[in-house]
């Protein structure tokens, strides 16, 4: 029997022109932060932008933005507030500060139920924060959302890679299209990641470089902003 919220997702996101979901093989790259960055860059530039933290293992994006007090309307479904000119949703205002424990099923029910209840109206871009891995909720979205683009996020890390390429392998095997990959906390010289990127047949966004000023923006987005790594999003954003 169909699922009759698939329906009303697709409604839901009817005016959404590009859905963008920043995901990664492994946690502790730094997807979220991009993620964030990423959305408020286009909201900067002018673009009605949206950001929608899927990750249920544990969100962050509202400790990034300093989203505290904020929550979501009810008017039809669920209107998310506007934090620092974006459209913001995010798991964490139902879980809160607890766990959210789901497998399976459950981690399926909830994705469906977040999309089906979220109204975005109309959107330049919405920007998705992935769970890490190839899990439930990055297969249901591929069924769900077939408009779906990703941008990966690895570091130089062999280990991190390695988990890049079998996102990468899955993706093509689907036809989904990958918007390209960027190398997230570099440290020193090295063209190992774009060259494997390039073998892959995907486009090498290009690197940012690790900053400690970034640990020490979280909660203020003014300060984030005017980071090195926030230069080199915005510089990477042009690039698809």
């Amino acid at each position: 029997m169909t699922d009759p919220r698939v329906s009303v997702i697709a409604d839901r996101l009817k005016e959404v022109r590009r859905v963008v979901a920043v995901s990664s093989g492994k946690g502790g790259v730094g997807k979220s932060l991009v993620a964030s960055t990423l959305a408020l860059t286009l909201a900067k530039k002018g673009c009605v932008a949206g950001l929608f933290d899927l990750d249920f293992t544990s969100p962050s994006t509202h400790m990034i933005l300093g989203a505290a007090g904020q929550r979501p309307t009810e008017e039809k479904g669920v209107v998310p507030p506007v934090v620092h000119g974006l459209r913001y949703m995010s798991v964490v205002y139902y879980s809160g500060d607890l766990a959210a424990p789901l497998r399976g099923v459950d981690v399926s029910n909830a994705l469906i139920e977040l999309l089906c209840i979220t109204r975005w109206g109309k959107l330049d871009w919405l920007v998705l924060d992935m769970p890490p891995g190839i899990g439930d909720a990055t297969l249901d979205l591929l069924r769900l959302v077939p408009s779906l683009e990703f941008l990966i996020v690895t570091t130089p890390s062999l280990l991190a890679f390695e988990t890049v390429r079998k996102l990468a392998g899955m993706l093509r095997q689907l036809g989904r299209p990958v918007v390209g990959v960027v190398e997230n906390m570099k440290m020193r010289p090295s063209s190992w990641v774009q060259d494997q990127v390039r073998m892959l047949g995907l486009k090498y966004l290009g690197e940012i470089p690790y900053d400690p000023d970034v640990e020490e923006s979280v909660g203020d987005v003014d300060k984030l902003m005017r980071t090195v790594f926030a230069r080199k999003v915005g510089e990477l954003a042009l690039r698809f």
